[in-house]
């Protein structure tokens, strides 16, 4: 065989590789195209069902925040008059609020606020406004604060709540007598605003050294008494009314919140005027105002 023949065999013979390789690699381009798309047709469909969900959890999101309001008291139009005001910083907040009669003579009245934001938080919320509104807590005299946190205490221990506990602020108002009987369980004070003569100040009431509901089992709570006369402000708030930073390291405080409320206690009035403190955007933390007028 000439070397021409020679050259000419081998060169059809890597032309016949060269195609069979050809062929092997259209059939590779073909299935992966293939694959490809069916690919891109799996991550459609999960994708559409991903945002089905989300619309599902956001639709479920706005009933439970519907519920959580539906619950809140409405506005009093008798001595004590009561207003409010909620913003939540989440769709899902902690605190709570309510107000009501426990006989002719005791008014209660109660703000709380459970540790952490969404749904955990929501329902431990709502489970104890409906226990105090519905007046089903073992062991508790409702018109003693005492008798009162110390039934919550004992009945929502933290280790059987998924590890979250709340604050709160419990007071009885007693018509004929005028007098106020309160109790807090790691909860901010209240702000008392009356005016003797020359002008209003502003107490803040609280029972300093207690825990919050729940962190430790057998915890006794002290109450404490005071006079309430006509034209007397009372303020229940969440600590999301005044934590909050300003400019630098400045920080507000309920302090200067009651210092404000000397001037304007309407609640949105002082949501306003804590908004303007930061930098006038959502609060961090939910902001709970219960105003009550006597």
């Amino acid at each position: 065989m000439s070397d021409r023949a020679s050259e000419a065999e081998e060169l059809s013979t890597q032309l016949a590789s060269l195609r069979a390789d050809y062929e092997d690699l259209k059939l590779l381009y073909d299935a992966m195209i293939e694959h490809g798309e069916a690919v891109e047709d799996q991550l459609a469909e999960i994708n559409l069902a991903l945002q089905k969900t989300q619309k599902r959890l956001e639709a479920e999101l706005d009933d439970a925040a519907r519920y959580v309001m539906s619950i809140l008291p409405e506005p009093r139009s008798t001595i004590p008059y009561a207003d409010w005001l909620l913003v939540p910083s989440t769709e899902l907040g902690g605190d709570s609020f309510g107000y009501h009669d426990i006989d002719e003579d005791h008014l209660a009245m109660y703000l709380l606020d459970v540790c952490g934001h969404g749904v955990g938080a929501a329902l431990l919320s709502v489970t104890v406004i409906n226990v105090l509104r519905a007046s089903a807590l073992r062991g508790a005299e409702f018109r003693d604060p005492s008798s009162v946190l110390e039934a919550l205490n004992d009945a929502f221990p933290m280790e059987k709540q998924n590890d979250m506990f709340f604050t709160i602020w419990y007071g009885v108002y007693q018509r004929s007598t005028s007098t106020l009987i309160f109790a807090t369980g790691g909860h901010p004070p209240a702000i008392h605003i009356k005016d003797e003569g020359n002008g209003p100040r502003a107490a803040l009431l609280s029972t300093p050294g207690r825990l919050a509901i729940g962190a430790l089992e057998g915890m006794q709570y002290a109450a404490r008494q005071v006079a309430i006369a006509p034209g007397d402000v009372l303020l229940l708030l969440s600590d999301g009314t005044f934590e909050i930073d300003g400019i630098g390291s400045d920080m507000l405080s309920v302090d200067r919140l009651a210092e404000f409320a000397l001037t304007d206690h309407e609640p949105k009035a002082i949501h306003a005027w804590v908004r303007s403190f930061g930098d006038g955007g959502p609060l961090p933390d939910d902001f709970s105002l219960l105003r009550l007028r006597f």
